[in-house]
């Protein structure tokens, strides 16, 4: 199969490496070849956490700028900063949550605009899908479901080499029990949430 190449960015804490270890068990699930590697910024201290999951016969877990087929961008400001990752092919799928980094808290620095620059992402990749996950998450049951539904609605693209239902069923293999019926409610919300984009 061709590659299909997967870049995930976040701030600490959102559960990106969460939703790349359940794609990935997606993955193994369905036969598809699978790599993966994550960069930790300060994630401790809410900086950035970026995941590459790749599918199919690839050699390398690196992402080149310009190479990506998917962008999913937990936090909007980090959708914006990982665009160079983007070419004319690729989809771009980011909450509009925000989540300011600690330096805006402070005045030491300034949030984008995120509707511009989103219009202007429009421009220059292939599709844009941008919806508020964190309150879907929220009203799956908990704000920390927001991975779930970010990967609800990656799964209803098409994009993934396999179908949604094994994405589910890695789901309730990989999430703890008490969390498992909230997070698969907030993946079905993604999934509706990206079908009607």
């Amino acid at each position: 199969m061709d590659p299909i190449r997967l870049i995930i960015v976040a701030v600490g804490g959102q559960g990106n490496l969460l939703a790349s270890r359940v794609l990935g068990e997606a993955a193994l699930a369905a036969n598809v070849p699978v790599r993966m590697s994550e960069i930790h910024g300060m994630a401790q201290r809410g900086g950035v956490v970026e995941s590459a999951v790749l599918f199919g016969d690839v050699e390398s877990t690196i992402i080149s700028d310009g190479e990506a087929d998917v962008l999913l961008g937990f936090e909007p400001s980090e959708a914006l900063r990982a665009a160079k990752k983007c070419g004319k092919g690729t989809l771009v799928i980011t909450n509009l949550g925000q989540l300011p980094p600690f330096t805006v808290a402070i005045g030491k620095g300034v949030y984008p605009d995120i509707s511009a620059s989103l219009g202007l992402l429009k421009q220059r990749v292939k599709k844009v899908i941008a919806f508020d996950a964190t309150g879907m998450a929220i009203k799956a049951g908990n704000a920390m479901s927001l991975n779930m539904v970010m990967i609800g609605a990656l799964s209803q693209t098409g994009i993934l080499p396999y179908p949604a239902d094994l994405v589910r069923r890695a789901i309730i293999d990989t999430t703890k029990a008490a969390f498992r019926d909230i997070n698969l409610k907030a993946f079905d919300f993604g999934f509706e949430a990206a079908g009607n984009a």
